[in-house]
């Protein structure tokens, strides 16, 4: 059925937003400025770190946010944030149920699994560690790890060609109408679960080929077509 299956992160495999908005307002606490809601940081996850630091800076200080990218900014209160993120990591998220034992189903099936984020490499290879589950991953493509990342199609094509997968042989697990576009733009399957980061709209509306209740669904649809090969 599928050779390859590559999962988004925050949303998908991990619950990330309490402690993602734990570092944000400890880096705004310590630059004397107002925290922001965790609610509002749930709806900015999905384009990266920066992405999100600025929407919570722009907020907590009422600039606008072009204004904020051309400040430069961003270059100065980054380190700080990692220092607090690093800090945070482990702390309050969590492996959304059946994220283990699908990962262990798909590993056992011969199946190659990557992971594709936006998350910075180095926030992403920590929030992996903290879980441990890095050793399950073939591949990980970060939002840094080239120089275009989702809804751009270049880092799953990256991974069909460095993992030699074949589009129709793979699929795509997320949470978000960015991960819906970013696989049909790749050419490759997609399927989402409903429990993640969409900016607070149903993922349906993004029409993945299937909502599943959890990724589960995956490892049992693995398992189905290796019991029923196709004739």
């Amino acid at each position: 059925m599928f050779d390859l299956v590559m999962f988004d992160l925050d949303g998908t495999l991990v619950e990330t937003a309490p402690e993602i908005a734990d570092a944000v307002n400890d880096l705004l606490r310590d630059q004397q400025l107002p925290e922001v809601s965790e609610h509002l940081i749930r709806a900015w996850i999905g384009h990266g770190t920066r992405e999100l630091m600025l929407h919570a800076y722009a907020h907590a200080t009422g600039l606008e946010e072009d204004t904020v990218r051309r400040t430069g900014t961003l270059d100065i209160l980054m380190p700080r944030f990692a220092e607090f993120y690093a800090a945070r990591t482990g702390q309050r998220s969590r492996l959304y149920p059946e994220v283990l034992q699908t990962l262990r189903a798909l590993r056992g099936a011969q199946v190659r699994i990557a992971l594709v984020t936006n998350k910075e490499q180095r926030f992403a290879s920590t929030v992996l560690m903290v879980h441990g589950i890095r050793h399950f991953f073939d591949m990980v493509v970060a939002g840094d790890t080239l120089e275009a990342k989702k809804p751009d199609p270049l880092p799953v094509r990256y991974c069909l060609d460095a993992l030699k997968v074949r589009a129709e042989r793979a699929l795509f697990v997320g949470d978000s109408e960015i991960d819906v576009a970013t696989a049909r733009a790749a050419g490759v399957s997609v399927w989402a679960v409903p429990y993640g980061y969409n900016h607070g709209k149903p993922i349906a509306l993004a029409a993945p080929d299937r909502v599943i209740p959890t990724v589960a669904s995956v490892a049992e649809a693995v398992q189905a077509a290796a019991l029923h090969p196709a004739a």
